[in-house]
């Protein structure tokens, strides 16, 4: 196990994880990992001074952020983080939870989620030893880069959360992660989730023969096209890609819109391909490729993207698997996900509970994550271990 290696260096404060609302169920899951290994982790320093607090039944830290009638809310943590190697963890995509508004019931907004953190980093009161920030879906991220008179969200906040006192920002398949360039002295780390795709995808499928002349990896667009690459690479697979052909002459909804999705690539007739994307918003144009696709008569079409908004339903991700365009969609489960998405019989889940854990253990040792965020020998591993066992894996 990777976290093995973190035996041999001294933590760099007590652990403490604020599980935001937001977040509070895969903070759960994070936190029973680590509970677990250091409870059977050998250590002849754990009885040391510099070990204090190293082995607890919770690291999970007790923060709220109530709300007054009016809608204002404050911070409070409810028992010291003094000198604490602080992680907080948030996901500003949960729209599932409410609060009322001078009797009015209001759904949570990354607006909301990015200020109830600000208000918890304000309670720590500059009191922990260092604060990092697991933020998933980067707050703007999207809003990454000006074309005329336009507001550069995210580099503000990511300004914002680094003059408050923040050291490390992670988060996961960032929209561009070019944007760490706006706080270029301080720890930015955009983490890939490849490896759980491959796992989820490899359990869900007994019939898949990974190599070039039966499956390709696809990137719905010109700007996913690294991720298309690198997971193309990996496994030794062809790459394709769409771009949009747009109507430059015309604005619908404050966008040009797609006249077509034009195909770049090697012939998919017969081939499983993997549509690999950082998300699905409304999911139109990734419907559209897989539509576009099974007319070029590819065998099964699978949609991975790191997160799974849905933001307009399921009733077209539905209809689409009615009519066979799409096999399965996978996405993980670092952003809020419906009952009803997860009773889907095309829907795969990725967990990234142990993958977080791992990261955080290995950070509060101040150790190396660079094997952690590089999975190549582990997807190789698993690759071999489905091909050996005929199409299954633990």
């Amino acid at each position: 196990m990777p976290n093995e290696k973190n035996l041999e260096t001294i933590p760099v404060g007590p652990l403490g994880i604020v599980a935001l609302e937001s977040c509070k169920e895969l903070g759960d899951k994070v936190n029973n990992y680590i509970v677990d290994w250091r409870k059977n982790r050998v250590n002849e320093h754990k009885d040391s001074i510099a070990f204090a607090g190293y082995e607890k039944d919770s690291y999970l830290v007790n923060a709220q952020v109530p709300r007054f009638g009016s809608g204002e809310a404050k911070g409070i943590i409810h028992h010291s983080v003094r000198g604490d190697d602080l992680f907080i963890m948030l996901d500003v995509c949960n729209y599932s939870l409410t609060y009322s508004l001078c009797g009015h019931t209001n759904h949570m907004s990354p607006d909301d989620h990015y200020q109830d953190l600000k208000r918890v980093i304000a309670a720590v009161g500059g009191k922990a030893r260092r604060i990092t920030v697991i933020m998933p879906f980067l707050y703007e991220s999207r809003q990454h880069k000006r074309t005329g008179r336009e507001s550069l969200d995210c580099a503000l906040a990511l300004e914002e959360l680094t003059a408050m006192g923040v050291d490390n920002i992670i988060t996961f398949d960032a929209h561009d992660p070019r944007v760490q360039n706006a706080i270029p002295l301080k720890g930015f780390e955009t983490v890939q989730p490849a490896y759980q795709f491959i796992k989820g995808l490899l359990r869900a499928e007994s019939d898949l023969q990974i190599d070039s002349d039966h499956m390709m990896v696809i990137s719905p667009d010109e700007g996913g096209t690294g991720r298309a690459i690198y997971l193309a690479n990996v496994l030794g697979l062809d790459m394709g890609m769409f771009y949009k052909r747009r109507d430059y002459t015309t604005i619908v909804n404050g966008r040009n819109p797609i006249v077509a999705h034009e195909f770049l690539g090697s012939s998919v007739e017969g081939k499983d391909v993997i549509i690999i994307d950082d998300m699905i918003s409304s999911g139109e144009s990734v419907l559209e490729v897989a539509k576009e696709l099974k007319e070029r008569k590819a065998r099964k079409v699978f949609v991975a993207t790191t997160f799974g908004l849905f933001t307009n339903g399921l009733d077209k991700f539905d209809e689409a698997y009615k009519n066979g365009y799409i096999d399965r969609i996978l996405t993980t489960n670092l952003v809020y996900q419906t009952p009803e998405l997860l009773s889907k019989p095309y829907y795969v889940s990725c967990d990234m509970s142990k993958y977080i854990a791992l990261i955080i253990d290995t950070l509060n040792h101040d150790a190396s994550i660079s094997e952690l965020l590089n999975p190549l020998a582990r997807i190789h591993k698993l690759v071999d271990e489905y091909k050996a066992n005929g199409g299954h894996i633990e």
